[in-house]
């Protein structure tokens, strides 16, 4: 098997898990969380340097998922990495269990920052970042924003910051789905052209499809060889990616399926 199918196969999986967590909970956000899944396959299992027996590493990569509420996805891709037994997904926003709506660093082996306010993340992305080139770590930062969460006024101030500092440690990735809670982004608060934007705060930026995982790949790999500079990646992808059902419909960003949605969603992804 290639890397690609290799990586595909997984995305798959993680897919599958996080309809279970949702599920499972009753409660919990499937829609980015299946948008933002090539892009976490691609990070965690091929680009980031991070040893699930050792997940707090000094010298490890790091990843910041500013936008927090898209968690399942982000326990999915640690369970199925090995930082803990899948198993645990099944206690995806229980009481007294660890894997809460938001990530806690200080319970979920491999998280590296809380998050969940939306718009903060980016500035403790850069506190890494700076802190590595501080400390002359040669680990790298990644951080993943949604597109909804870029109409926080935050994010620019720490656009500028990173810009400022010559982050080139740092490497933004914007989940653009085009959909928010509200509706389409551009209809809510538009902040297109996204591109041009990170451009003109000094960042070299990307535009890629993220659900192709060769592309992801090479946007990464480009990624480390700028220098004197932060990247940022700007990745289209699909909100609900990969349940027919759930694709481009605001209406999945925050809700679960019932037992038949759960069944047809199941079925549609193993296909």
């Amino acid at each position: 098997m290639n890397e690609i199918d290799r990586l595909k196969n997984i995305a798959k999986q993680i897919r599958l898990d996080i309809i279970e967590e949702v599920y499972s909970a009753q409660s919990g956000h499937p829609g980015g969380a299946l948008s933002v899944t090539d892009i976490l396959t691609v990070l965690y299992f091929h680009e980031m340097n991070i040893n699930p027996e050792k997940p707090d590493m000094e010298n490890r990569d790091r990843l910041v998922l500013s936008k927090g509420h898209a968690s399942a996805a982000l326990y999915a891709t640690l369970a199925n990495r090995g930082f803990f037994d899948r198993e645990n997904l099944k206690t995806f926003r229980k009481i007294n269990s660890n894997l809460q709506g938001h990530p806690d660093k200080n319970k979920v082996p491999g998280v590296d920052m809380t998050t969940g306010s939306l718009g903060q993340g980016l500035s403790a992305a850069n506190g890494m970042a700076i802190a590595g080139k501080l400390n002359n770590k040669d680990y790298r930062v990644y951080c993943i924003l949604g597109d909804g969460e870029i109409e926080e006024g935050q994010i620019w101030e720490a656009a500028m910051a990173a810009a400022h500092y010559k982050l080139d440690n740092l490497c933004v990735i914007v989940d653009n789905n085009n959909l928010q809670i509200d509706g389409e982004i551009s209809n809510v608060m538009n902040s297109y052209p996204i591109d041009e934007k990170f451009e003109s705060f000094g960042f070299e930026v990307m535009n890629i499809d993220g659900h192709d995982i060769d592309e992801i790949i090479k946007a990464f790999e480009v990624a480390k060889n700028i220098k004197g500079k932060p990247v940022a990646i700007i990745a289209k992808t699909i909100k609900g990616k990969g349940v027919d059902f759930m694709e481009n419909q605001a209406g999945w960003h925050g809700k679960a399926p019932n037992e038949e949605q759960y069944k047809q969603a199941i079925n549609y992804i193993n296909k």
